[in-house]
């Protein structure tokens, strides 16, 4: 990794040039800061008009399973960076990129170690953080699958090995839940059914994202590590729905943001205690994987006889879906799409402080995010409600521009878009975003009826 210093126009002979391997919302960010830059982006994807095709210079429309059509594209376009952004594509073809003198981000390995769930657990292992009981199975063999589950014990999940968003994933409490779950790993990934992974479950009182950024320093010598505020968020069915950040973590950790005020109060220093492990647990795993760029940890975070314990859980060698609460708690350029493109260009990015060790990125307001998804399913979606959604006091929206909404197959396309808000606390930026999002309405063209958001758990408002 060398500092860069000279930048020409892209489409010029010497412009700088990114290929996206993978065009969804968070490509998109990531095709945009670039172009803030004045970077050439070239963005790929498995369907036509996917996000960041929409912003980018080129595009092509592939399946990215297919090795000899990425090695087509690289060998055409012949970037300077490429950047992995889903796990439904060829990995192993990446480590040739890299032999033939590609820079892959993060690297191919730590690409091809995070985006395999038995590789990162692996890691994670390795490394030294802590992470619940665990063991791997087939999802074509019954028997097995159920002696895996039995091993564990309920509940328990089970996950596809490879895949995101949640898809493939499975809450199993008992044993008539285990076909549903196999079937689930085997059908329903978005990437590799044919083995699942059956974690533990680990009652945490709160799940956070840490975004920690492996980049250069400021003398453009040596790759160091910044952390900006951990992300608390919550999934529902394995997929991210809402997230949230604040300058001040005593707001919403070590706890849920749902319970402060409520049956827990804060407690400032076991908060400090859990973002002081949170990004050790951040800067073990990241090590251990090497590379630039920005890494979204999940993390699960709990208090144990009055001491904070933090697990790992999985990580993504790129931006993160609960991180786009950043387009509204960072600053311009700062995102994690930005943060990104600074780190994998051989671009500083300056720590606001440093905090027992680490360098630490404060967001500028509490923030929030809440995801918009589509009830319905076909092509040529189209919102209403904008006008209400963002009369809410410190609101926008985020629309993602995606083409079609689908919630199975080989294509699943259903988060149309989100809510951001900033406020007083996490928890009333939180709640703002949650007003916001049920305040728009989606119908297809196949489904011509106007529908808001139908979700309500784990909602503290709803569609009031």
């Amino acid at each position: 990794m060398k500092k860069l210093d000279i930048l020409a126009a892209p489409l010029e002979k010497n412009s700088l040039k990114l290929l996206l391997f993978g065009a969804g919302e968070l490509g998109k960010e990531i095709a945009i800061e670039a172009q803030r830059l004045g970077m050439e982006v070239i963005a790929v994807d498995r369907y036509e008009r996917a996000p960041a095709q929409q912003v980018a210079h080129r595009s092509y429309t592939v399946n990215m399973m297919d090795a000899n059509a990425m090695r087509s594209i690289v060998d055409r376009e012949d970037p300077d960076i490429i950047i992995p952004e889903i796990e439904a594509i060829d990995l192993d073809i990446l480590n040739e990129f890299e032999e033939d003198g590609y820079l892959v981000t993060p690297n191919a390995r730590a690409t091809h170690a995070a985006m395999n769930r038995e590789r990162i657990r692996e890691l994670i292992v390795r490394s030294g953080v802590k992470t619940g009981r665990y063991t791997y199975t087939r999802t074509d063999d019954l028997s097995e699958f159920t002696d895996a589950v039995e091993k564990i014990g309920y509940p328990c999940i089970s996950k596809a090995i490879m895949s995101s968003s949640g898809k493939g994933s499975y809450f199993i409490e008992k044993r008539e839940d285990i076909e549903l779950a196999m079937n689930a790993a085997r059908y329903e990934t978005r990437g590799s059914g044919e083995r699942a992974i059956i974690e533990e479950y680990i009652p945490f009182d709160t799940e956070v994202t840490e975004l920690a950024v492996r980049h250069l320093d400021e003398d453009g010598e040596n790759i160091v590590t910044t952390f900006p505020k951990p992300i608390g968020h919550y999934q529902i069915d394995g997929d991210y729905h809402s997230s949230w950040q604040s300058p001040n973590i005593e707001e919403y950790l070590p706890y849920n943001v749902n319970e402060i005020g409520r049956s827990i109060e804060k407690d400032p220093e076991l908060a400090k205690e859990a973002e002081r492990k949170i990004y050790d647990a951040a800067k073990r795993i990241t090590s251990e994987l090497g590379g630039v760029g920005v890494f979204g940890c999940e993390l699960f975070v709990r208090v144990n006889d009055g001491k904070v314990e933090v697990y790992g859980n999985e990580c993504a060698p790129r931006p993160h879906d609960t991180g786009m609460v950043t387009y509204i708690s960072h600053i311009s350029g700062f995102n994690e799409g930005g943060l990104h493109v600074r780190a994998i260009a051989g671009l500083p990015i300056p720590a606001r402080r440093i905090e027992g060790g680490y360098r630490v990125f404060d967001p500028i307001a509490p923030a929030a995010s809440h995801a918009i998804i589509s009830p319905a399913q076909g092509f040529d979606p189209e919102y209403k409600g904008l006008f209400d959604a963002m009369a809410v006091q410190g609101v926008t929206i985020n629309l993602f521009g995606k083409p079609l909404a689908y919630h199975s197959g080989w294509i699943v396309e259903e988060r149309m878009g989100i809510a951001l808000a900033t406020g007083a606390d996490a928890f009333d930026a939180k709640r703002k975003a949650e007003v916001a999002a049920h305040r728009i309405m989606i119908r297809t063209a196949t489904d011509r009826t106007w529908r808001g958001q139908e979700e309500q758990r784990m909602h503290v408002v709803g569609s009031s």
